[in-house]
């Protein structure tokens, strides 16, 4: 029952009143952003939703695109701007997701939407990640984030898939406010962002 119906229009409802309340914090970082990343306050990239099917996802752009002599992108810590970084580590860059949310796309909790490139890497057990709709936040995050395994971070998005309610969704939201203010497991082991998955080694 909640899983199936009222989730989506929590989710519906909660991302419109999040999108009107942090409208000047959305304004003043897009503006930020824009003269940052002349003109591009804004980052979209293709993401796998619920059974799979692809959609953009939103999220402001805290790296410039900056490339080597080769015309390469340089690593992502040398195309972190000082204002990307701030609001990389207080999570405001997670803000535009709202949209997705609103659009259907994704919901406010639930496993992280990765690259369309490790659709193919993963196990069946962790292909039941999309069996629901992908979140801005989720169990995996509220559990280490960037800084613990990608072996158990689908472990925990199983986790979750198999044990949604709406006990635990309230759970993982105010362990995810806790985690912002202390600017937790944002980053990987010496890494801007995390690293790629590369599959399974069994």
């Amino acid at each position: 029952m909640y899983s199936n119906y009222l989730k989506r229009s929590i989710d519906f409802i909660a991302a419109l009143l999040g999108l009107v309340i942090l409208s000047p914090i959305f304004i003043l970082v897009m503006l930020g952003l824009s003269i940052a990343n002349n003109g591009k306050p804004f980052f979209f990239q293709l993401r796998p939703g619920k059974d799979e099917r692809i959609f953009r996802i939103i999220k402001f752009k805290t790296m410039n695109d900056k490339k080597d002599e080769h015309g390469n992108l340089l690593p992502d810590a040398k195309r972190l701007t000082p204002i990307g970084k701030f609001i990389r580590k207080t999570s405001l860059d997670e803000i535009p997701q709202l949209i997705n949310v609103l659009k259907g796309d994704m919901s406010l909790i639930g496993p992280r939407p990765l690259l369309p490139e490790y659709l193919p890497l993963y196990s069946e057990e962790q292909k039941k990640r999309h069996f629901v709709r992908p979140g801005i936040t989720g169990w995996a995050q509220v559990n280490g984030r960037n800084a613990i395994s990608w072996e158990k971070k689908f472990e925990y998005d199983v986790w979750y898939v198999e044990h949604i309610s709406f006990s635990l969704d309230i759970k993982i939201l105010f362990k995810t406010i806790k985690k912002v203010f202390i600017s937790e497991g944002i980053n990987s082991d010496g890494q801007v962002t995390t690293t790629y998955f590369t599959g399974n080694n069994d």
